[in-house]
């Protein structure tokens, strides 16, 4: 008998559980205790990610800035060759 709930403890903690960024309450919390799309951010793989959910933010703006400036460089150089 205790065989069989431990296979089903172990079985439950290893499936994939998703986390979103509360932004109307301030907290993370699992995808069936999430409020509405627009006011979530998310999935994240962890609590604690999604907790840290503004680094991961700032990230991905530092990287989307350096792809802008490396297209307009880019397309500058195309435009001095045309003339």
């Amino acid at each position: 008998m205790g065989g069989a709930s431990v296979r089903q403890n172990v079985a439950m903690e290893s499936e994939q559980v998703e986390w979103y960024w509360d932004l109307a309450r301030g907290v993370a919390v699992t995808a069936d205790e999430r409020g509405p799309g627009d006011q979530t951010l998310g999935p994240y793989s962890s609590r604690v990610e999604a907790e840290h959910w503004k680094d991961k933010v700032e990230e991905r703006n530092e990287q989307w800035s350096g792809a802008d400036d490396d297209w307009e460089g880019e397309a500058g150089k195309g435009e001095e060759g045309d003339r």
